[in-house]
């Protein structure tokens, strides 16, 4: 366990580096032609303890993501229910009312990959009587097995299920993770981008109501620059993953 002096310092550590990351964020939107909030800075606390999440939002920020339901669902009841939740992460469908019923503030469930999550979230906020979810789809842009996302061919589909089948739901635009060796030539961001165009044009919306989230904390401005409206940054703020006994869903 930290000492309190030790602690202090991995707080304020924290604080500065989200800072620097603010900056940066909002440095490439101006090279893009855009408006500095145009962008949103999810801050992603996986394995991190609620301690350095309430420093990040003393601070001033109001946006936190996490990847885990069962870490969600403890640390979202013991901080302020000001706070803009963000799931980034897997989602079971058997969790879907748990996550919901558990964090009342959940603003985006931003990974769905499928109809069967879509409706289980859809029912489950039904059920719960809350207001309508926001959700991103999940388009696996790098063809790699072991990433979650529906096919970019299918994601018009998925996008089409979710307006006009899940009335619970707000679609609300696309997500992708990508590879992380796609620094020089982020082919999977273009993927993203051609897929918001098709998905536009087959629901008759405009391209600006439409969310790219893309970008971490090794690609963050690149995929801003190309037209990310919502970074998911994580180790640059927070520091290294920490999974001491690694059994999460």
């Amino acid at each position: 366990m930290a000492t309190p002096a030790v602690a202090e310092g991995v707080s304020a550590a924290a604080v500065t580096a989200l800072r620097v990351v603010l900056r940066r964020a909002h440095q490439a939107a101006e090279r893009s032609g855009r408006r500095p909030e145009a962008v949103r800075v999810v801050a992603v606390g996986k394995t991190k303890p609620v301690s350095l999440i309430r420093q990040l939002y003393d601070a001033g920020h109001r946006c936190f993501g996490e990847n885990y339901v069962q870490e969600i669902v403890e640390k979202a009841p013991q901080l302020p229910s000001d706070i803009e939740w963000h799931y980034v992460g897997h989602l079971q469908s058997n969790k879907a009312k748990t996550l919901l019923a558990s964090v009342p503030n959940l603003d985006t469930v931003q990974s769905v990959d499928n109809e069967k999550i879509a409706n289980y979230l859809d029912k489950a906020v039904a059920g719960l009587g809350r207001k309508p979810l926001k959700v991103l789809v999940q388009v696996n842009t790098s063809g790699e097995e072991s990433k979650s996302g529906i096919n970019p061919s299918n994601c018009v589909e998925l996008a089409k299920h979710v307006k006009h089948s899940c009335p619970n739901l707000i679609f609300s635009g696309l997500m992708t993770i990508g590879m992380r060796d796609y620094s020089s030539k982020p082919e999977n961001f273009q993927t993203l981008s051609k897929c918001r165009e098709e998905v536009s044009k087959a629901l008759d919306l405009p391209q600006e109501q439409l969310e790219l989230s893309m970008g971490m904390s090794g690609d963050f401005e690149q995929a801003i620059e190309m037209g990310s409206t919502n970074v998911r940054i994580g180790s640059i703020i927070f520091g290294p993953r920490e999974y001491p006994n690694r059994k999460q869903a």
